[in-house]
């Protein structure tokens, strides 16, 4: 059982537990009266876990008829409030803090109690409740969408107002400057949100912008992507995600990103045929920071005094490159093992009973949604570009030449970023990362440093997507004056890195009657590892130039082998489909599956976090882990969080 930190004990040991109305009390599970009047006399909100709400006032009694401030802050309701962001791992933080405060310090104006929108509650708890499934919590009765909050038509209010609150203020460009016009500055998080919106929305036709969690202080990870039909995968049309700021002080990667969501924008509106035609034949995801709490810490201290692991890790003081599950350790067991499929690993259970940063939750729930294949993550402290393994085939081995079987593709993966990027090419060995340029700057991730629990080799053995690490330069938090030239020097290598992604062959794959065949393999001869089909049956196989022998195959078809020549020169993806014919009789001849497949060595659905993964075993079975929280408390104990 995970122990709880030492001061939230401490929290609830003073707290004299005196409760607000547990629904026990009530034979409908309801508490009796507690609608508070409509009259109210207003008093100053003096509650510190809800000291950043959208409003200084509120009322007793509250909706859950406590009479003061001192009932409130020690009602088990309180507490669950004062400790959920920790129970749920930063998920849904600080939104349902926010929603809580809205019920326990109900929002006062004008000597009356306005009650938070029913609507609001309902898109949260839809949104959460699988958090609260995940660790066996019932739903805190208090926030029942249909008792405790109204409708716009009796004056409801947002409680969340305030998440949202500068970031949909547009920000005027400085005066006379076009807005093609890109500001080369560092951007707050704020500032970053801004400029997305806004580019989205001069670019609507091709750009939107979407978030794919929070962060565990509560900032939205937004992604501005670009498509000739944003929002939707299209058939035969490659996705590519850029991220940035996984590292909290590593920042030059965030602002290049920014910078090129501008630029991707304004060329393709002043008919750049370059840009239209990446943009008109690719799905594009940037990512610009996903680390927006560790940035804060960075940006506090400023650049040229932010010391050299000051903001690196998240608001859990997790590093965010060291947190994703541990596959390769289970590949290198597979690999051993003739017959036995070593692609599309499970994450396996016990993975999820340690620490999992809400924003690496995020960034797999991402990957499960959308048929990534190309990535790149981009981090600064060095000038090189590596790629998997990041962790040595041998444990013990801190650097060891470790190589995928897709080597040879991953060397031309981080030869395009290299290749033309001016000083990764300079000849000088005394400049920033010239201890690699024997190497062309391009290095084997577990060649330069080995590690576990790595972005790139998750994406690679997890999914279908090749993800390489570009490393920016050696100052981890540049001074503004360099970033114009940062942002010249790897715009071109950007763009090639994009355009890799149509190397090698594309298709289809149907059965007779033409129906898409979802989650097919397709192997390539001499490269033991194999891609999957994406659910309307379009696959991406990125392949160096060379003969190559490709194999698709599905649980109750026949295979279907073919013949494949990329020529050198080749920069489009060659078309193959495949059409498979249903086994007729006999045994099904595909090779085995790792322990994750299903009959035949078919791929199973990537891994969702399964419900109670984090749930620890307790001594008599009788209580999930996270009661010792509210032990306490005695005979006030929250028991209606119990779902048992």
């Amino acid at each position: 059982m995970r122990p709880p930190p030492p001061l939230l004990l401490t929290t609830l040991v003073l707290a004299a537990a005196r409760p607000g109305c547990e629904p026990a009390w009530d034979p409908d599970g309801r508490c009796p009266g507690s609608a508070a009047a409509d009259s109210a006399a207003c008093v100053d909100l003096q509650l510190q876990t809800c000291s950043d709400v959208a409003y200084n006032r509120t009322a007793f009694p509250t909706l859950l008829q406590h009479r003061s401030r001192a009932a409130v802050e020690s009602s088990s309701e309180y507490i669950l409030l004062s400790v959920l962001h920790h129970l749920l791992e930063g998920q849904c933080n600080p939104d349902l803090r926010l929603l809580g405060c809205a019920v326990l310090a109900p929002r006062c104006e004008g000597g009356r109690v306005r009650r938070p929108c029913r609507h609001v509650c309902g898109a949260l708890r839809e949104a959460c409740q699988p958090a609260f499934d995940a660790i066996d919590m019932a739903w805190p009765y208090f926030l029942d969408c249909g008792r405790y909050f109204s409708g716009p038509e009796e004056g409801c209010y947002d409680p969340l107002e305030k998440l949202r609150g500068g970031l949909d203020i547009e920000e005027a460009l400085p005066s006379g400057h076009p807005p093609t016009f890109i500001r080369f500055i560092h951007h707050s998080y704020a500032q970053m949100v801004r400029v997305l919106k806004r580019t989205a929305a001069r670019c609507a036709h091709i750009s939107k912008t979407y978030s794919i969690g929070r962060s565990f202080d509560g900032r939205d990870l937004l992604v501005i992507e670009f498509s000739s039909r944003p929002g939707q995968h299209e058939l035969m049309e490659p996705e590519v995600k850029l991220i940035g700021n996984i590292h909290g002080n590593e920042v030059a990667g965030r602002e290049m990103l920014i910078y090129l969501a501008q630029y991707l924008c304004s060329e393709y509106l002043l008919g750049n045929p370059r840009i239209q035609r990446l943009l008109n034949t690719t799905r594009v995801h940037l990512l610009p920071s996903m680390n927006p709490d560790g940035y804060e810490v960075a940006a506090a201290e400023g650049a040229g005094y932010n010391g050299w692991t000051s903001g690196r890790q998240n608001a859990q003081n997790l590093d965010l490159n060291r947190n994703f599950p541990d596959l390769t350790s289970e590949y290198y067991r597979l690999a051993s093992a003739r017959g036995v499929r070593s692609d599309h690993i499970a994450i396996p259970q016990h993975y999820w009973w340690g620490k999992v940063a809400p924003e690496t939750k995020a960034i797999m729930k991402w990957m499960r949604t959308i048929p990534f294949v190309l990535s790149a993550s981009l981090h600064g402290g060095d000038l090189v570009v590596s790629y998997p393994f990041d962790f040595s085939k041998h444990p013990q081995e801190e650097k060891m030449f470790s190589p995928t079987p897709d080597e040879k593709m991953f060397k031309l993966l981080a030869r395009a970023y290299a290749d033309v990027h001016p000083m990764m090419m300079d000849r000088s060995e005394n400049r920033c990362g010239g201890n690699f340029l024997k190497r062309g700057s391009i290095i084997n991730g577990a060649d330069w440093y080995s590690f576990t629990g790595g972005m790139s080799d998750f994406n690679y053995l997890h999914s279908n997507c090749f993800e390489i690490t570009v490393e920016l330069g050696c100052v981890k938090f540049p001074p503004e004056e360099a970033l114009y030239t940062i942002w010249q020097h790897n715009k071109e290598p950007l763009l090639n890195f994009m355009e890799m992604v149509h190397r090698g062959i594309k298709g289809m794959v149907m059965d007779k009657f033409g129906k898409p065949v979802k989650n097919a393999r397709i192997l390539v001869k001499g490269i033991r590892h194999d891609i999957t089909t994406a659910p309307d049956g379009d696959y991406w196989r990125l392949l160096p130039p060379g003969a190559h022998i490709v194999i698709a195959q599905a649980p109750g078809y026949s295979k279907v082998i073919k013949k494949v020549i990329i020529p050198a020169r080749m920069k489009r993806a060659g078309r193959v489909d495949f059409i498979l014919q249903p086994l007729r009789t006999g045994p099904q001849k595909f090779l085995p599956g790792s322990q994750r497949g299903g009959p035949g060595g078919e791929p199973q659905e990537p891994d969702e976090e399964p419900l109670g993964a984090r749930r620890q075993p307790t001594m008599g079975g009788s209580k999930p882990w996270w009661w010792s929280y509210f032990t306490s408390l005695g005979q006030h104990q929250p028991r209606w969080l119990l779902k048992y």
